[in-house]
């Protein structure tokens, strides 16, 4: 449903956000905010800002898109489980998995599988997102924990926020990365024109800190490690492209062309690559019910492993 309004001269100087709250009273600010940031409103004809100061005869657009189904169902999808108790359940998700139901997506998530593989779930989240504590973009593969019980998710949550869980990545970059290790703070927010993206080059963003070693240097690649400080959206895509390295194969981020001179061999791995060269390879928490230190391991994809493979073989 797509909701249009001119401000009137008695509306002018009010906030954008305040001044929709206002017209549409059955939606809440947060609700409101979200719609804005997934790029849902215009001012004259513009992505907008929440915070921005309207002016008399101002153009405003917004969308709101059709209700999600309220509750999540259970899918019998296959899935690749890691570890399990009774308080936490560890998964290696594979790419092309989207971790719960969004905007346009209310089947085929990895709650829909965890709602059929599991008796309980923790209710935190939400009816859509039943034991999801942390996620992992749609196309990014490996390791994630999900919440059995109430006190499972708090404990975990309390892990996340503290910055304590242990996170390490593997991505293939474009490019020779110069230092063998570094660290790149910069914080993260939205993009200022393009609203479904992430920047660093921003007004207001988040700090977020990712710390890189280099594993293995090749012809036109680097195959580094990455470890997340914070865990902000999309950020190590975000903070490896604003060094000029971005992840292979990143439709959002990364490079729009592959360059010459590759070999066939690459080349073919490339283009058969349907999504970004990015793996979480390493989970590390307290267990929130023994309170031991516990490590978990996701092995790279295929997709991933042949275009190193190669790339070690010189092919």
């Amino acid at each position: 449903m797509i909701h249009t309004f001119t401000v009137a001269p008695s509306d002018a100087n009010i906030r954008l956000d305040i001044f929709l709250s206002q017209k549409l009273s059955d939606l809440t600010r947060s609700r409101i905010k979200n719609l804005i940031e997934d790029g849902l409103v215009s001012l004259n004809n513009k992505p907008a800002k929440a915070g921005a100061r309207l002016r008399d005869g101002d153009k405003i657009s917004i969308t709101i898109p059709e209700p999600q189904p309220a509750i999540a169902e259970p899918e019998s999808i296959p899935l690749d489980i890691i570890y399990e108790d009774k308080d936490i359940i560890v998964i290696n998700k594979p790419p092309g998995l989207a971790v719960h139901p969004g905007a346009g997506r209310a089947q085929g998530t990895l709650v829909n599988a965890l709602l059929y593989h599991c008796k309980d779930l923790s209710c935190i989240s939400g009816v859509l997102r039943p034991g999801i504590v942390h996620r992992i973009d749609k196309d990014t593969s490996g390791v994630l924990v999900a919440a059995k019980t109430d006190k499972s998710h708090l404990s975990l949550a309390r892990q996340f926020k503290e910055h304590s869980i242990k996170r390490r990545y593997l991505a293939l970059v474009w490019g020779d990365v110069k230092n063998d290790e570094g660290t790149i703070d910069l914080p993260i927010g939205r993009h200022v024109s393009e609203r479904k993206k992430m920047s660093v080059r921003t007004r207001g963003g988040r700090m977020a800190v990712t710390h890189y070693k280099v594993i293995k240097r090749f012809n036109n690649f680097t195959l580094l490690e990455a470890t997340l400080e914070t865990g902000r959206t999309h950020q190590i895509r975000v903070h490896l492209s604003a060094i000029h390295h971005p992840v292979v194969g990143d439709p959002v981020y990364g490079k729009r062309s592959m360059p010459s001179g590759l070999s066939p061999g690459i080349t073919m791995f490339l283009k058969n690559l349907k999504r970004q060269a990015l793996h979480a390879q390493i989970l590390g928490i307290i267990h929130p019910e023994t309170k031991q230190y516990m490590e978990f391991t996701s092995p790279l994809p295929d997709d991933m492993k042949n275009i190193i493979d190669t790339l070690e073989e010189g092919c």
